[in-house]
């Protein structure tokens, strides 16, 4: 055999069929494969088709079909040694040296492959066992039932030296074999080979056929150094060139599903119970070319996960920097960012699925991630901050290696920097309903040109700039329900500050629809603390304290001081205690408004995205544009709450 199944597949990985057809063919974009008029035969309506999840091509008139090498071989009529060279060289890899110690490490590798999943077996076997219970154990606290243990085939070793070591042995597996699977830990300072992984839950690693490859090993002693240890490279194994889950993204992703990278192995799982399939993750370092390449595999723009905080904007970034040379027509990424302290488990936990869909419903586009950390660095009040913006925006795109790429972002960030310093009088005008009709194109809100220096809090067509600093940093503008939505945090804690609110007011509270499963949690146990415990004699601080005390009995504490640190907005001063009854009855009376309001227009813009789709008709689309105009203008409406103070003493705002 001259060329390993390894390498084929590699070859694989780095091109998709279309990319080889398409040398040939003219394809266009048919739903989730591609069509082409057939090179077999003339022919004036396509019957060529491709299919880049399967990894395949069908040409329906000749009844041919096959793979990349096929097409090769039966267009140019070359054999599948020169098929594979000639694939090989536009895939940028060097082909092997044949010789028989090639042939015979391949031999080797399909018994290092028998050898993995032996291992896989055991640990999967350990878990099920009495000895497995301190695994079972952990997996439970993270709330992943047996059916999902199953379903990931996790495992659990023990914390013995030499279990698997000496299970293997019982199978007559060489030692030599052992160590060269990764599965022992050897050296010329180690007398005796032991286990590697020892008291840590197994998550085995597969390849993109789904083969058992290797293994992330989670310890369960606090004192270990090491809490995530992945297998050693070994000659089936290599960290950088895998993703965990690969296997089950890859189908899910031909059948529909969104690919998204996340950090870990439990974020992953906790993705995919939550209904998310072709959702993958790097094996513990950042994500890399080799990574990229297989999540583009399957699809277009795939959705980058990361951690709202600092590191997580760090990653993003350096995600940014390795996609760039990398860019071709049609592929790119979205970056999705986690809200602050909480992981997609968490995520998952705290406000199920709709919680998610709201993080990855805010994802923006690369290029919307690129200008917001060249434009951040600001302020640009002067002509010679203003050119090195623009000489760092030409640095950075000079790193697209694709041209027409390149020159599309060039021409985007030209406009991008022409509307960021135009002229206060152009900048400060307000659009009329035709030109919010034509900018507003999804759920992300009002876009507004800023002024010259303005920190963007989002790059989008036009730079977005938010009422105030604290706005942009808040859950409302990033979209994240699992932080509680700031208008349910508000109308909350309005009510736990100012009691007299819930004697006049109640029917207003109960009748609010919260989302998010916690606030709808902490709605009623208020409603319900307060029917026991109401008391028109006290005095609202004593009335508050009361209440407060009793939420922390029924074990609301935590949600409470969550509830109060998720206001990022300090000027809402109407929700605050010291706040004047006029403040806050004209700041309660708006909040409850703008939320009926916002469900009323939730629920018609989801009436109008199912007739658009049941009719796309021009009148159905102009009533959807209606809507998220609408809800625009909500928005914007919404930040005015921040203004409500005069009576309290607060200077007034002028709007």
């Amino acid at each position: 055999m001259r060329f390993s199944p390894q390498f084929l597949d590699e070859l694989r990985a780095r091109l998709s069929v279309s990319e080889v057809v398409g040398r040939r063919v003219k394809l266009r974009k048919a739903g989730k494969e591609w069509k082409g008029l057939s090179p077999f035969n003339q022919e004036k309506t396509p019957s060529f088709f491709v299919n880049d999840q399967k990894g395949m091509w069908f040409d329906f008139s000749s009844q041919k079909n096959g793979n990349i090498f096929d097409f090769l071989m039966l267009t140019e009529g070359v054999s599948f040694p020169e098929a594979v060279e000639r694939i090989a060289q536009q895939a940028g890899v060097p082909l092997p040296a044949y010789s028989p110690e090639a042939e015979a490490r391949e031999e080797r590798r399909k018994t290092l492959y028998d050898i993995v999943e032996l291992a896989a077996a055991f640990f999967q076997s350990t878990l099920a066992s009495r000895n497995g219970a301190r695994g079972r154990g952990y997996l439970a606290d993270r709330g992943l039932n047996s059916a999902t243990q199953l379903k990931f085939r996790l495992g659990y070793a023990a914390p013995e030296q030499y279990a698997l070591k000496e299970h293997l042995g019982a199978a007559k597996i060489p030692v030599e074999d052992m160590i060269e699977a990764g599965l022992l830990v050897a050296g010329e300072d180690i007398a005796v080979p032991y286990d590697r992984f020892r008291d840590r839950v197994m998550f085995p690693i597969s390849d993109w056929r789904g083969r058992t490859i290797a293994f992330g090993g989670r310890a369960l002693d606090k004192d270990v150094s090491a809490k995530y240890l992945n297998s050693p490279e070994t000659p089936l194994f290599h960290k950088g060139a895998t993703l965990y889950n690969i296997a089950a993204a890859r189908k899910a992703a031909h059948d529909g599903a969104p690919v998204i990278a996340v950090e870990g192995y439990i974020d992953v799982i906790a993705m995919v119970a939550a209904g998310y399939d072709g959702t993958v993750a790097p094996l513990g370092t950042a994500l890399t070319a080799e990574q990229l390449a297989l999540t583009w595999r399957m699809a277009d723009e795939p959705v980058l996960c990361f951690d709202g905080d600092d590191a997580g904007r760090r990653a993003a970034y350096r995600a940014v920097d390795l996609a760039l040379p990398l860019l071709k027509p049609g592929k790119s990424l979205k970056f999705a960012a986690l809200p602050d302290g909480q992981d997609p488990d968490d995520l998952a936990r705290s406000g199920g699925r709709e919680a998610i869909e709201d993080v990855l419903g805010a994802a923006r586009p690369l290029a919307q991630v690129l200008w917001s950390r060249e434009s951040e660095q600001g302020p640009f009040d002067t002509p010679e901050r203003r050119a090195a913006l623009e000489a760092r925006i030409n640095a950075v795109t000079d790193a697209i290696a694709d041209e027409t790429v390149r020159r599309y972002y060039r021409q985007d960030f030209a406009a991008r920097l022409r509307q960021m310093f135009a002229p206060a009088d152009i900048a400060s005008r307000r659009p009329s309903r035709f030109d919010a009709r034509r900018r507003f194109d999804d759920r992300s809100g009002r876009r507004t040109p800023a002024p010259a220096g303005a920190k963007a809090a989002f790059a989008s067509d036009e730079t977005y700039v938010a009422v105030s600093p604290q706005l942009a940093a808040g859950p409302l503008h990033r979209g994240h329900r699992a932080a509680v939505p700031r208008r349910e945090a508000l109308i909350l804690q309005a009510a736990l500050n100012h009691p007299w609110l819930l004697h006049d007011h109640m029917e207003e509270l109960a009748a609010a629809e919260f989302r998010h499963p916690e606030a709808q949690r902490l709605k009623g146990a208020l409603i319900d603390a307060f029917a026991y415990h109401a008391d028109c004699g006290r005095s609202d601080e004593a009335e508050r304290a009361e209440l407060v005390a009793e939420l922390e009995r029924r074990g609301f504490a935590e949600l409470v001081i969550r509830i109060e640190r998720s206001i990022t907005t300090p000027s809402v001063w109407g929700a605050r205690p010291q706040a004047a009854r006029d403040d806050v009855l004209l700041t309660w009376k708006q909040l409850v408004a703008l939320h009926r309001q916002w469900h009323s227009l939730t629920r018609e813009l989801k009436d109008a995205e199912l007739a658009l789709g049941a009719d796309n008709s021009e009148a159905n689309y102009t009533r959807l544009l209606d809507v998220k105009v609408r809800l625009a203008s909500l928005e914007g409406t919404e930040a005015l709450v921040e203004g409500f103070g005069a009576s309290s003493g607060r200077p007034s705002r002028t709007f």
